[in-house]
């Protein structure tokens, strides 16, 4: 008669070693019940900084035509070149001069067509702009400068735009302004409920300038010949703003 216990044995044998592996793989802790995720709370502060200009950055265009591209391009060349001595002759650095845009383009004239004619665009002439960004940082001399662009043949631009030469140490200023708010906001929120702030978690911001006031950019329409005295100009006050978005885990 043949026995089955042998075999039996051999079975419990195996399922004890599969359970030892398992617990191995995945041992049971009497502490496994995990403590839930602390709370937080997330919170953002807006910081201003103002600034009086202590730069105006001005584009100048010449603009000329003629009958032909070479014509309208020598003539061109002529007025932005003594445009160009003249900003020198202000004080103007060559790293505060750079030319910022260049064109040749052909002036077309669309006849109408009567009587069914297909009549072709013809061109009548060139155009050639030469525009010049100037970086001015003397203010005081601004409206004298814009002045003379155009008594030597500046006819369009203008474009003021007032502006910071260190504008890091400014918005710097409003940061801490922003962290400072955001802070406070979190400790009234959380004195409220009675909890407090613990470990930061995380932290960003965004940063930009707002529109001057008075308005600090202005285009200027310019017209050759035409007498005047010194430009007016307001350089106003620069805002810079920085918003910080800031995440606490909470103490209760």
């Amino acid at each position: 008669m043949t026995s089955f216990f042998p075999a039996r044995r051999n079975l419990a044998v195996a399922g004890a070693l599969s359970a030892l592996m398992l617990y191995a793989a995945n041992p049971v802790h009497a502490d496994d019940a995990r403590t839930p995720e602390a709370g937080v709370i997330s919170v953002s502060g807006e910081g201003v900084a103002t600034a009086a200009p202590d730069m105006a950055v001005i584009s100048l265009t010449v603009l000329r035509e003629a009958e032909t591209a070479r014509e309208a391009l020598d003539a061109n060349n002529e007025a932005m070149a003594n445009v160009l001595a003249a900003m020198k002759a202000e004080g103007i650095a060559e790293r505060d001069l750079q030319t910022g845009a260049f064109s040749v383009q052909p002036r077309w004239v669309y006849p109408k067509n009567n009587n069914d004619e297909n009549r072709k665009a013809e061109i009548v002439g060139y155009t050639v702009n030469n525009t010049l960004t100037v970086r001015i940082r003397d203010l005081s001399r601004l409206g004298a400068i814009l002045d003379t662009s155009v008594s030597l043949g500046v006819n369009q631009g203008g474009n003021v735009v007032f502006t910071n030469d260190d504008q890091d140490t400014i918005r710097e200023t409003a940061r801490l302004d922003a962290v400072k708010k955001a802070r406070a906001k979190a400790e009234a929120m959380t004195g409220a409920l009675g909890v407090s702030l613990g470990r930061i978690t995380q932290i960003s911001e965004n940063s930009y300038s707002a529109p001057p006031m008075p308005m600090a950019r202005a285009e200027m329409a310019m017209m050759a010949g035409k007498a005047a005295d010194s430009v007016p100009v307001a350089s106003g006050e620069n805002e810079y703003r920085v918003t910080v978005n800031v995440t606490w885990e909470l103490d209760q």
